[in-house]
């Protein structure tokens, strides 16, 4: 994959996504076990695994990249307190990655 179209960019954006993931199941150590941090920790097992599936190949795991981090922080710009606003940064950056190397794919007959 290193010569693939935007190998950089998706290594990236699945590190981030790996990270913002861990990020969220690791919270739930440190607030009180609720409903909605019981959301956030299952939130945080799905950005893993599409985490994982951004090393790979795979379109789908690209558009999923885009749609999942789009949904959630929409829900989070409703009720995100002044800490959740990082958590949307970075799944803005992730969805602008992973949609420039979802063009780059589509356009680029090679892949």
């Amino acid at each position: 994959m290193a010569n693939a179209p935007g190998a950089l960019l998706r290594t990236t954006a699945a590190s981030l996504m790996c990270l913002s993931g861990l990020g969220q199941i690791a919270a739930l150590w440190l607030r009180q076990l609720t409903g909605t941090a019981l959301v956030d920790g299952l939130l945080g097992t799905v950005y893993l695994l599409i985490g994982i599936g951004l090393f790979g190949h795979s379109r789908f795991s690209l558009f999923v990249a885009i749609v999942i981090p789009v949904v959630a922080s929409g829900m989070l710009l409703y009720a995100a307190p002044p800490p959740e606003q990082l958590r949307i940064a970075v799944d803005a950056a992730v969805v602008l990655l992973s949609g420039i190397v979802l063009w780059q794919v589509r356009h680029n007959p090679s892949v």
